[in-house]
């Protein structure tokens, strides 16, 4: 049995709630695998401490160039749907960067001088001796956005004779999408806020289209949880279980103990849950639910205010790991500045303005790449595109023709666009059509100008989004005289994070004091690094645990960043959240003055630089 454990939003306890249910099932006697998909963050290992056998490294094939070869014709470039390839002056410019490693370059070149050859984009590694279960994960190399190649291989592990735990990343991009597909039920973890529900429904429609059975978990529940149970009842996906919120359970996990081992009741809590969920596979899931879309204003508007800032600086505020406080804190932090333009880079899990509330002025379709189709009447079955396609979005069960042949059909939510299956069909039955991934709106909010965007279920191009969204950020910022960009950014170190950070003055790393925090933490530093981007870094919940508060500083200044604010534990800080407001907006308290202060230390540091 394959159980795929996801959760929309990150933060949300996915991980504590995988590890703990493999310990809980292997102590009872089940035949148990734990694989870590989250390959941009992986945080299992941080729990399990499994010794590893020696890395694997994971590789890719990607076009190497014969110089003696080429005629500088341009056909690869031309070609590629990435804007991998460019060929200047007869010299061919190939970007690993933005190579997807679909083969097609290669494919066209009339002269044989682009060749696949092995490239490396991360690791595998392996404990099959742990106890009590089985456990490997695979990490996606700083830099690299390949992340689908890295799963794929995790999860050539998977027993058939096993019940397979697979922890997925956040959100509802590729890298879940791969990780979902041949799952027999997914489990959803989400918590009972506005920011929850939000995500929750991003993955529950992720799910229902790949028509895999689906339930959710609602972790931190105190009782009053309608929100969640409300939406579950209307959509018809079960809830499998509840997780009290419990500060012991925090400080316990943020020390990384298995909770099971200590807390027999939350033990039984997950077997319970187990008995549900099992009970899903084979079944058939509900239909998907209707997007619900951002609507226009029909009010006529008053221009944006001016400022008088000749030049803007841009900050962009990560945390590698989902649900460590990020867009609570930005949100927080805008309310705070003046004369800024705001920039929701998470398009895959957009949650600013759950406590913005923009007033949305301009909607506009971002069309990025090309999807795929098969005209079943003239397929063939010949079964080419399904032998080149490298992301296995090709499969033999489509209709029955009138010749009487089972032609291929393409999985859209698999298929990446790359056209290596149109060019090879001998008989033409496969066509593309331009593929609307998303939209971007321009908004107006209390605080200010605001470019926020939402990325479609599964779909690429998550980097060129936040491109688009950052560059009529930066417009808006030039041509009103703004001072300051503040920039939301997706959780992880893969493709979306790279756009949003790539050229901004001026990284804020929002980290929590737990294992996992202070890994994530590490994992962004050195992006930040690679791309020579000064960081700063905020503990949230910094009185959680002394201990990796202390650690995280140490950490930050062997680094080169630092730590320029505390923000300690506050249950304040849900509340607002539950009031859909930002935490300096709510009331006074700990969180509020910390925040504050933070603001007035970022100023400082903006005025002066780093």
């Amino acid at each position: 049995m394959n159980i795929s454990v996801a959760s929309g939003k990150g933060g949300t306890g996915k991980t504590t709630f995988s590890v703990n249910l493999a310990y809980a099932l292997a102590e009872r006697g089940e035949h148990v695998r734990l694989l870590d998909c989250d390959v941009e963050e992986p945080n299992c290992h941080l729990f399990v401490q499994p010794k590893f056998d020696a890395p694997k490294s994971v590789e890719v094939l990607r076009p190497a160039w014969n110089e003696d070869l080429c005629t500088g014709c341009g056909e690869c470039a031309t070609a590629c749907r990435y804007n991998a390839i460019a060929v200047v002056k007869g010299r061919v410019l190939i970007f690993n960067e933005l190579c997807h490693a679909c083969g097609l370059c290669s494919l066209v070149c009339p002269e044989k001088a682009l060749t696949d050859v092995p490239s490396p984009v991360g690791t595998l590694e392996i404990s099959p001796q742990n106890e009590p279960f089985f456990f490997a994960h695979g990490t996606l190399n700083v830099g690299e956005a390949m992340a689908p190649a890295v799963i794929r291989r995790v999860k050539t592990l998977v027993d058939p004779q096993a019940i397979n735990i697979i922890d997925a990343s956040p959100g509802t991009s590729c890298p879940v999408i791969e990780t979902v597909n041949d799952t027999d039920v997914v489990v959803l973890v989400t918590e009972p806020t506005p920011f929850g529900l939000n995500d929750l429904k991003l993955a529950v429609n992720m799910s229902l289209k790949k028509k895999i059975p689906t339930c959710i978990v609602i972790n931190r529940s105190e009782g009053a949880d309608e929100l969640i149970s409300d939406y579950a009842k209307k959509v018809g996906v079960p809830i499998a279980g509840r997780i009290p919120f419990d500060r012991k359970y925090a400080e316990s996990y943020s020390s990384g103990t298995i909770l099971t081992h200590i807390y027999p009741d939350f033990r039984e809590k997950l077997l319970h849950i187990f008995s549900a969920v099992s009970s899903l596979a084979g079944s058939v899931p509900p239909d998907v639910p209707p997007d619900e879309l951002l609507p226009l204003s029909a009010e006529n508007l008053e221009p944006f205010p001016r400022g008088e800032s000749s030049e803007f600086k841009e900050i962009a505020v990560i945390s590698g790991k989902g649900g460590s406080g990020k867009t609570t804190v930005i949100a927080s932090l805008a309310a705070l500045s003046e004369n800024r333009v705001l920039a929701d880079n998470d398009v895959d899990a957009a949650d600013l303005h759950l406590l913005l509330k923009p007033v949305i002025r301009e909607v506009h379709d971002f069309v990025g790449g090309l999807k795929m189709a098969i005209d079943p009447d003239q397929c063939t079955a010949c079964g080419q595109c399904a032998e080149h396609c490298r992301f296995g979005a090709i499969y033999p069960d489509g209709p029955t023709n009138q010749q009487g042949v089972t032609a291929f059909r393409i999985d859209e939510l698999s298929c990446e666009g790359c056209g290596v299956c149109e060019y090879l069909c001998p008989v033409d039955a496969i066509t593309n059509r331009p593929n609307t991934v998303g939209r971007w709106y321009v908004s107006g909010t209390d605080c200010g100008p605001m470019v926020h965007a939402r990325l479609g279920i599964a779909e690429e191009n998550s980097g060129r989004l936040v491109t688009r969204v950052r560059n009529v950020a930066a417009e808006l910022a030039e041509n009103l005289g703004k001072e300051l960009i503040l920039g939301d950014g997706p959780p992880g170190t893969g493709c979306p994070v790279i756009a949003s950070v790539s050229g901004v003055n001026i990284v804020l790393i929002v980290t929590e004091p737990t294992v996992s925090g202070v890994h994530d933490m590490q994992r962004v530093l050195e992006l930040a690094g690679h791309f020579g981007i000064p960081s700063l870094i905020v503990v949230n919940k910094s009185d959680l645990n002394a201990e990796q508060t202390v650690r995280i500083k140490a950490i930050a200044a062997e680094m080169g960043a630092r730590v320029i604010g505390e923000i300690p534990f506050d249950r304040s800080v849900n509340d607002a959240l539950m009031a859909g407001k930002t935490v300096v907006e709510y009331g006074k308290g700990p969180a509020t003055e910390a925040i504050a202060s933070l603001w007035k230390e970022l100023d400082i540091i903006l005025k002066k630089g780093v």
